[in-house]
C-alpha cells in the first residue's frame, strides 16, 4: 500500500463515487478505477460496495477510512511544520561562545535576531575556544564565535574583528603609578590567566613566548569576571580584552599598564561545520551578522 492509493481511496470515500473521486483529483475515472482495485487486491479485501448512484464503504473500507484520515491529517500537519520551521516561525538556534564574545558581542547580536523572530528558541552555551571547537564538532551547537586559534582547514569561519588584550592591575598595585614597562618585568609579577583551553590564555602564551619569556600564571581562572574583581583587589596583573575593562578603567577600578616592547592582538571568528547544511534559523543567524559586515 502507498500513499497514492490511499490519497484515491480517501478521495472516493469522502467524495462518494468514482467520479467525484476523480473530479477531486484531477485524474481520469479509469485512473481511479485502476488504483482502488489495485488497492483492494493488494490488500485481499474489498473497499466500496458498488451502488447504483455512487458507492459506500464496505466494513473493510470503514476501517481503512479511519487510518487514512489519521495518515494525511499526520501529513498535513508534517508539511505545516516544516513550512513553519523553513519561516522561523518555529525552531532553536544553538550557539556557543568563548568567554568575550558569549558576555559581550553576543548579547545584541541575540536581541536583534530575537526581535526579528520572536518565536526561535536560542541557547548560548559559553565555554572556552575549545570547548566550543569540540560542541560544533559534536553538532551540539550549530555555530561557534571563539577568540582562540582553531583548525582552519575543518572549519567554514569569518572574521568577526580585531581585539587587543591590556595588562592591568589594580590601582594599589606598584606597577599602576609606573611609565613605560619592559615585557621582562612583567614576567616577575603574579600572573592571572584563564584556565587551559581558553583563546585568551593561549594568545597571552604565545606573545610571551615570542619574547622569549614564559607566561607562568599564579592562578588559572575560569572565568573573565572573576580575574577582573582578583586583579582589582589584589597584587596581580592580568591581561584582559579592552573592550571587557573599558568600564573598569574609566572608574578607576583598574589601571593599564604601558608595555612597550610587548603587544597582545588576537582575532574573533565565527564558526560553523563546512559540510553540514545549517537549519533556517542558524542560517538566518549567519545571514544577519555577514549582511551587518
Amino acid at each position: 500500500m502507498n500513499l497514492h492509493h490511499l490519497k484515491v481511496f480517501l478521495a472516493v470515500a469522502e467524495s462518494g463515487s468514482i467520479s467525484a473521486g476523480a473530479e477531486r483529483l484531477h485524474i481520469s475515472q479509469p485512473a481511479v478505477t485502476r488504483e482502488v482495485r489495485e488497492l483492494e487486491a493488494r490488500l485481499g479485501i474489498p473497499l466500496f460496495d458498488r451502488q447504483p448512484r455512487g458507492v459506500t464503504l464496505t466494513e473493510g473500507g470503514l476501517r481503512l477510512h479511519r487510518y487514512a484520515q489519521r495518515i494525511f491529517a499526520l501529513e498535513q500537519a508534517a508539511e505545516a511544520d516544516l513550512r513553519s520551521f523553513a519561516g522561523l516561525d518555529d525552531g532553536e538556534l544553538r550557539l556557543g561562545a568563548s568567554a568575550t564574545l558569549g558576555s559581550y558581542l553576543l548579547p545584541d547580536l541575540i536581541a536583534r535576531f530575537h526581535a526579528r523572530h520572536p518565536e526561535i528558541r536560542v541557547d548560548l552555551q559559553v565555554s572556552n575556544t575549545r570547548e566550543i571547537t569540540q560542541a560544533l564538532a559534536d553538532e551540539r551547537i550549530a555555530l561557534g564565535f571563539v577568540e582562540g586559534d582553531f583548525d582552519r582547514a575543518s572549519h567554514a569561519f569569518s572574521l568577526l574583528e580585531r581585539d587587543r588584550l591590556l595588562p592591568v592591575c589594580g590601582p594599589g598595585h606598584p606597577l599602576a603609578t609606573r611609565g613605560r614597562l619592559h615585557a621582562a618585568e612583567l614576567a616577575d609579577q603574579a600572573l592571572y590567566l584563564r584556565e587551559e583551553g581558553s583563546g585568551t590564555r593561549a594568545s597571552i602564551e604565545q606573545a610571551y613566548a615570542r619574547q622569549g619569556l614564559e607566561a607562568r600564571p599564579r592562578m588559572a581562572i575560569a572565568s573573565t569576571e572573576a580575574l577582573k574583581r582578583l586583579v582589582r583587589d589584589g597584587q596581580g596583573i592580568a591581561w584582559l580584552s579592552q573592550r571587557v575593562i573599558e568600564d573598569d578603567l574609566a572608574a578607576g577600578r583598574l589601571q593599564a599598564l604601558e608595555v612597550h616592547d610587548l603587544r597582545i592582538e588576537r582575532e574573533m571568528h565565527l564558526l560553523w561545520h563546512p559540510t553540514r547544511t545549517l537549519s533556517p534559523a542558524p542560517a538566518a543567524f549567519l545571514a544577519m551578522i555577514l549582511d551587518k559586515k
